[in-house]
């Protein structure tokens, strides 16, 4: 079926086209779920209230712009409202009381690659308020300060909570280099 014929099913209702059009993004849309979630279970939840959203809202969908990316914009702002009823500290912080550079610590990888697993794993770990600013910032491509708007907080806490996010993955990734060569 055509995402165009497919999409005037779904705003009419129709169960079938609710369902190929789960199957047909569900695997794309989880994959963001994942990245701002701590565990699978919380990603599929937030997977399922996506794709409540997106049906429930699709009769507002006018076919300006990429239906995918209307979709990945629901996804992420499914996720970033899942981090809030979770948050239980915010934490604002200054840019100017963390300065710590780690030119030194960059990683070299031009010989080595990382699976998709192996970097979402790593992403992974980070704490819930780094892994959202992280994911925000380097991976769907928020400016600092639309970050700071979407999740309450301050500009230089998004900017803060991106660097130090930046730093454990580097860290991790030289870890994980360091396993990879033995």
């Amino acid at each position: 079926m055509e995402e165009k014929e497919l999409i005037e099913k779904c705003q009419k209702g129709s169960r079938a086209a609710q369902w190929e059009l789960y199957k047909k993004y569900s695997p794309l849309l989880f994959g963001i779920c994942l990245r701002y979630s701590d565990r699978r279970e919380t990603a599929e939840d937030i997977l399922q209230d996506t794709f409540l959203k997106i049906y429930s809202s699709i009769g507002s969908f006018e076919g300006a712009g990429s239906f995918e990316g209307w979709m990945k914009r629901i996804a992420v702002n499914t996720a970033i409202t899942n981090y809030h009823q979770n948050a239980k500290h915010i934490h604002h912080e200054d840019v100017d009381d963390y300065a710590q550079t780690i030119a030194s610590d960059e990683p070299n990888f031009d010989s080595l690659e990382f699976t998709h697993e192996e970097l979402l794993s790593v992403v992974n770990t980070l704490p819930d308020g780094y892994r959202v600013v992280f994911n925000m910032f380097a991976i769907e491509g928020f400016k600092h300060r639309e970050i700071a708007e979407m999740l309450g907080i301050d500009i230089n806490t998004s900017k803060t909570q991106f660097m130090r996010a930046r730093n454990i993955v580097v860290k991790k990734l030289n870890e994980l280099k360091k396993i990879h060569r033995n």
